[in-house]
């Protein structure tokens, strides 16, 4: 009935895209919840493997890495708390820019730090054995959906 549409005819397509932008910020969150879980992986397997006699996580460069996949991990995390603070305190239309910012930052950093853990890895990195190359095809997918 004519009494049920939203809005006025024809402008579905705005609802949607209304919705579409605040909506798809959880997805962001779950970028950083992979990257943190690829930190993880990496820590163990940094304690777990011996290279040159020594653990992987006594040598500099690992914890180098890890180091600055943290910054990038915090980085998009406060960029997506920031977008849903601004989403709840102003609402979606002037939260716009916040929202972008969440979705730029938290599926580029989630895929950098999903490379650097397939690296520590190494060929186990790519395999069916550890869940990182299916973190990483996520967060590319999160890169082209947005």
């Amino acid at each position: 009935p004519v009494s049920h549409i939203l809005l006025g005819e024809g402008r579905g397509f705005e609802i949607a895209q209304g919705r579409l932008g605040p909506g798809r910020l959880h997805h962001c969150m779950r970028a950083v919840g992979m990257a943190e879980r690829a930190i993880e992986l990496m820590r163990e397997r940094m304690n777990s493997r011996t290279v040159f006699g020594k653990k992987l996580a006594e040598h500099g460069v690992p914890l180098q890495q890890i180091a600055e996949c943290r910054i990038k991990v915090e980085h998009a995390r406060l960029a997506v708390l920031h977008a849903a603070w601004q989403l709840d305190a102003v609402g979606n239309k002037h939260a716009r820019a916040a929202i972008a910012v969440a979705k730029v930052v938290a599926p580029r950093a989630a895929q950098d730090v999903l490379d650097t853990a397939i690296q520590v890895h190494g060929g186990g990195g790519v395999s069916g054995d550890f869940v990182l190359a299916a973190f990483f095809a996520g967060a590319r997918v999160l890169r082209l959906a947005d």
